[in-house]
């Protein structure tokens, strides 16, 4: 089956660094806890707000072994007045036998609040 695995971190400041170092994070936290294979992933979409600007963060995901095939693109996000800022939003298609309810979608550090329904530890 298909399905889309969500999450989403906040980063302090707009260095290159501090939104790479971010980024894996996020990454390792969906790919551990839903067991992705990069074999088994069709695409992931990495959208920023509008005032992160210092680095495309879809750079973090070569560091990891063996996605350096997975296509991945960077947008930016709708700047929507009083949204959160500083923040990473990843859309990660995969093929899982994981059912829909059981898909682990994580929102780290400030990105807490865009869906605390969905935040597990």
């Amino acid at each position: 089956m298909i399905r889309g695995i969500r999450g989403a971190i906040t980063v302090g400041e707009d260095i290159e660094p501090q939104v790479i170092d971010a980024t894996e994070k996020l990454l390792q936290e969906m790919i551990q806890k839903n067991n992705v294979d990069p074999e088994n992933v069709a695409q992931v979409l990495i959208t920023v707000t509008h005032d992160l600007i210092s680095t495309f963060p879809a750079k973090a995901l070569r560091n990891f072994e063996g996605w350096v095939y997975v296509p991945v693109m960077c947008m930016q996000e709708i700047p929507v007045p009083g949204s959160l800022e500083k923040c990473i939003r990843i859309m990660m298609t995969v093929e899982t036998p994981i059912k829909q309810e059981q898909i682990y979608h994580a929102y780290l550090e400030g990105a807490t609040v865009l869906r605390p329904d969905l935040s597990k530890s």
